[in-house]
């Protein structure tokens, strides 16, 4: 099922990563890590290396994260190949993804289709099946996670970016995270949750790929929140006009509110929609790629993912949040960072709030 423990001792210490590897660009930064491409000395082969800086304190979050990149290994995840730990920093080496994120190679394919939609999430469902399968919930399922393994048209799809997944026992979960827009609506109502969040990211990211913008928005976050909590979304005209009856029978499953009702991932496997039986061959290019400009600039998709934790009694509770904006208006509220009374939240959560860096 998942990766085998390999019998070499999978940690490696080192005084000097760049005795090993060449570093040959930074690909992004955070404000604890940066990731480069390198390559390895030895082989010449090309990595991703996620080069973290130790704290004072144990990094539970990134345990976390190395604790089920170790137990991945599947053809659509991005998986960690390596891992080296110096006086300063902790390395992971991880698979080279060259292809780029998903909205940009939509925007660069100049024809698309239901059916690239459908391949896509088949694939999105391939892996996060998997994860299920392999007591793992990814927790952050949102478009900027869903890569382009290489510069190919019939490129494969690859799901990253770990650091809010997590490996459960009893499939019960509390604590709420997540990117605003893509949580489910027992998150948002910190209520215990179970592996069916994943299925409801999967049924926005559907929603969102075909017709370049997202099922909730609201000029607050009061709104915003209470629409999701209440899956109040439609299929407006004329953007979904086009748009089969089976694709938007497949997301009505995908997003259903109560999450026993909501499709698995195996049924959703099974969906005539994914299986290519129903996806339309029409191109729907230009009505999604603008929407997707004007809806999900990298300004304002990249928005921080956020893990509510209770404050002070009487306090507020921060979000992390994402702009959002419905087809026909204006740019909707830009703020990156929302109070939301404890009305919204359960005061006692526990802990604090934790934005997760993005790299």
């Amino acid at each position: 099922m998942g990766r085998q423990e390999a019998s070499y001792v999978w940690k490696k210490n080192t005084e000097n990563i760049q005795e090993i590897f060449d570093f040959m660009e930074e690909l992004g930064s955070g404000a604890f890590s940066e990731v480069y491409m390198v390559k390895e000395k030895k082989t010449g082969k090309t990595f991703a290396m996620k080069c973290v800086k130790k704290k004072q304190k144990r990094d539970l979050s990134l345990e976390n994260e190395i604790a089920v990149l170790r137990r991945i290994k599947h053809e659509n995840v991005v998986g960690m190949e390596d891992f080296y730990e110096s006086r300063t920093h902790y390395y992971l080496v991880m698979q080279l993804v060259s292809g780029g994120e998903l909205f940009d190679r939509i925007l660069d394919r100049g024809v698309y289709s239901e059916k690239d939609a459908s391949r896509v999430i088949q694939q999105v469902l391939q892996a996060v099946h998997y994860l299920h399968q392999n007591g793992i919930v990814h927790r952050d399922l949102k478009p900027e996670n869903i890569l382009c393994y290489s510069q190919d048209d019939s490129s494969k799809i690859m799901i990253s970016d770990f650091g809010l997944s997590k490996m459960v026992d009893n499939g019960i979960m509390s604590t709420a995270c997540g990117t605003p827009g893509y949580v489910a609506p027992e998150v948002l109502a910190q209520k215990p949750y179970s592996k069916a969040v994943d299925c409801w990211s999967t049924g926005v990211i559907t929603y969102i790929l075909l017709c370049g913008y997202p099922p909730f928005y609201e000029e607050s976050e009061t709104r915003l929140f209470s629409k999701i909590m209440k899956a109040q979304y439609e299929f407006d005209s004329p953007f979904w006009d086009d748009i089969s009856e089976s694709a938007k029978d497949f997301i009505r499953n995908m997003m259903q509110k109560n999450p026993n009702m909501r499709y698995t991932t195996e049924q959703a496997l099974r969906h005539p929609w994914i299986i290519g039986q129903t996806a339309r061959s029409q191109d729907i290019y230009y009505s999604v790629s603008v929407q997707i400009q004007k809806n999900f600039a990298k300004s304002k998709w990249k928005g921080p993912e956020w893990s509510v934790r209770s404050t002070q009694p009487g306090g507020h509770f921060v979000l992390g949040r994402v702009s959002l904006k419905h087809p026909d208006s204006h740019t909707r509220t830009q703020s990156s960072h929302v109070q939301m009374d404890q009305t919204h939240f359960n005061p006692h959560a526990q802990g604090r709030l934790q934005l997760a860096g993005q790299y």
